[in-house]
């Protein structure tokens, strides 16, 4: 393989021709084939089929505490899936509040208290205020993004580092500026890039000073236990650390099991301090008359207890390990040495974070739709889909069958490659 970025202009245009007429190739096949979003499997969903049969008597309907799991109540929770969830995320029974199936609905309602009736019963809403503003580690979560678009709060572009967001600027900027109330995190095999937020960048996050007293920490842990190998990440406890800082309200922590069970129907779960739970359960009693209690005892009589969630999540890894394992390979061996992509080598987690030259990023994805793939746009992992770079593509490899797969990533590559070459020309061009 030849680095691409050593070719002269006639041996560009040769090379171009040869890899267009490969695209036509895949032009006339009529294929459809998608990689946008991060959707199990039908293989892994199937792991958790036993929930739909796993009720069979009449004690199957109680709780622990003996409260009949078909009927009203249970605001925040029943008691024994407050401690599953708490061991999980490591945090008292006592901070964890119980959800639907979605934690991004968890998260959106909690933009919206605070945007209507403050973090607390004494802060003013950030409704009444001039204007809010929210930190976005980027690339990051498109829907994270979206949530403040429905809120109209502005969004401040963060520079992802390998161990995470860009501290030194996340500090400058909450530190000066009252108007920033929140920072979206994704901290553990981030999406897109699959980064774990080091122990420094927990550490500062917990400490840093910031100018608003009700700034907030949107903490999605939402691939907690993903893990794609035996030697996972590891992930300092936030919770901890904005107790020993004395900011022990500052974290908001999200997490759920639609892609441990099932997408459509898991059990979304949130960690906060009990000062804020007191708020939070206030305003929720006027929502809801609670979640659903039927659903949470399917799960803890399906896992039982912790050993058997990482048993289940080995079954997930193993279906989704070779997946990554083709896209890597594939990346490396169309791109690796031609000096015009990188890409993150994730731990766990449902995506892989590809970045082209700039300029390039959105030539691929709309190349790719017209060869039948379908990726996530570009553009998409940035806040109001602008790639200042014009880079990065988020590559989603969990839904595919592999051959799909292999067809995918074949046309992915032979389309950065494709918009590389054509942007060395205009470079080579420009410089002539």
């Amino acid at each position: 393989m030849t680095d691409l970025n050593g070719l002269n202009a006639n041996q560009l245009k040769e090379l171009l021709d040869d890899l267009q007429q490969k695209y036509s190739t895949y032009q006339s096949q009529n294929l459809n084939l998608n990689m946008a979003r991060g959707k199990p499997s039908p293989e892994q969903l199937d792991l958790s089929n036993k929930m739909f049969d796993i009720l069979t008597s009449e004690d199957d309907l109680k709780a622990e505490d003996g409260t009949d799991i078909r009927n009203y109540g249970g605001l925040d929770g029943l008691p024994e899936a407050k401690q599953f969830f708490a061991d999980i995320l490591e945090v008292s029974p006592n901070e964890v509040l119980i959800g639907g199936n979605s934690s991004l609905n968890m998260m959106h309602d909690t933009v919206m208290r605070a945007m209507f009736h403050g973090v607390n019963a004494e802060s003013e809403p950030w409704s009444k205020l001039p204007k809010v503003k929210f930190l976005c580690p980027s690339p990051g979560y498109d829907r994270h993004f979206s949530v403040c678009e429905v809120f109209n709060i502005e969004m401040i572009v963060v520079d992802m580092k390998n161990n995470g967001p860009d501290m030194d600027m996340v500090e400058k900027l909450v530190s000066e500026d009252e108007s920033i109330k929140g920072i979206w995190c994704v901290p553990k095999y981030s999406n897109p890039d699959g980064i774990t937020y080091s122990d420094e960048v927990v550490d500062r996050l917990a400490k840093m000073n910031t100018k608003a007293d009700d700034f907030r920490i949107f903490w999605d842990d939402a691939y907690t236990v993903h893990h794609l190998t035996e030697n996972p990440d590891v992930l300092k406890n936030i919770m901890v650390e904005c107790k020993k800082a004395g900011n022990e309200n500052r974290v908001y922590m999200f997490s759920s099991t639609s892609k441990i069970t099932f997408a459509g129907s898991g059990i979304g779960v949130m960690a906060t301090s009990e000062n804020n739970l007191k708020h939070i359960k206030k305003l929720l009693s006027f929502q809801t008359i609670g979640p659903d209690k039927i659903n949470q005892i399917r799960h803890l009589k399906f896992f039982k207890n912790h050993e058997n969630l990482k048993k289940h999540m080995k079954k997930h890894a193993d279906i989704i390990r070779p997946k990554f394992d083709l896209v890597l390979s594939k990346l490396d061996s169309e791109l690796g040495s031609k000096n015009i992509a990188e890409w993150h080598n994730p731990n766990g987690g449902y995506f892989i974070s590809l970045n082209t030259l700039d300029g390039c990023a959105k030539k691929v994805v709309t190349m790719a739709k017209e060869a039948g793939v379908t990726l996530t746009g570009a553009g998409a992992t940035f806040p109001y889909g602008k790639d200042p770079r014009d880079r990065n593509i988020r590559i989603a490899p969990t839904f595919p069958s592999l051959s799909e797969l292999e067809k995918a990533v074949d046309i992915l590559c032979l389309c950065v490659q494709i918009a590389s070459v054509e942007k060395l020309l205009e470079a080579n061009t420009v410089e002539q």
